[in-house]
């Protein structure tokens, strides 16, 4: 099986906070006995999908870590970006079959808060981390586990005989 390749990908924006936050993950990473490949920089949580979209392409990747801190600001701006990034990030761990590690903080919070919230760069590696082997455990192929998970799923349906139909009758209002 080898060693897990772990990618971290990181919003340069508040920095103070995510310089911790990336440091923690590079040395639980290393505790965890596991590889660190490569750490990519972006200037905020909201360009993370596409880096992490390149960095989830390479093969020896097995999986990646997003590093961010979203604070509050005067608009409801902090919860736009943090919203979108975080559905584009999972879209992208499905799209490719590659776990990503949600390390990021916010929104809605101070730059105290986040301050405080450094471990969820250590929470995220291990979430990460814990995906691939359970991955690797399914089969060697996530993609391919999850495609042939599909076709058994269309083929109970298909064959399932013991089910018995049910009209809007069977249901009580409420």
């Amino acid at each position: 099986m080898g060693k897990i390749n772990v990618a971290i990908v990181a919003a340069e924006f508040n920095y103070d906070v995510t310089y911790a936050m990336v440091e923690l993950a590079k040395e639980h990473i290393k505790f965890l006995d596991a590889n660190l490949y490569k750490v990519v920089k972006v200037p905020g949580v909201f360009d993370m999908p596409l880096a992490i979209k390149k960095v989830l392409q390479d093969e020896k990747v097995d999986c990646v870590v997003a590093l961010g801190a979203v604070i509050e600001g005067q608009t409801e701006h902090d919860e736009i970006v943090a919203q979108h990034a975080a559905r584009k990030i999972a879209d992208l761990s499905l799209e490719y079959g590659k776990p990503i590690g949600l390390g990021i903080a916010g929104p809605g919070m101070s730059r105290l808060e986040a301050h405080e919230r450094v471990s969820y760069a250590k929470r995220a590696v291990e979430a990460a981390i814990k995906m691939v082997k359970v991955l690797r455990e399914m089969g060697s192929n996530p993609k391919e586990s999850e495609e042939s998970s599909k076709d058994s799923a269309k083929a109970e349906y298909r064959t399932r005989t013991d089910y018995i139909p049910l009209s809007r009758d069977d249901f009580e209002e409420f």
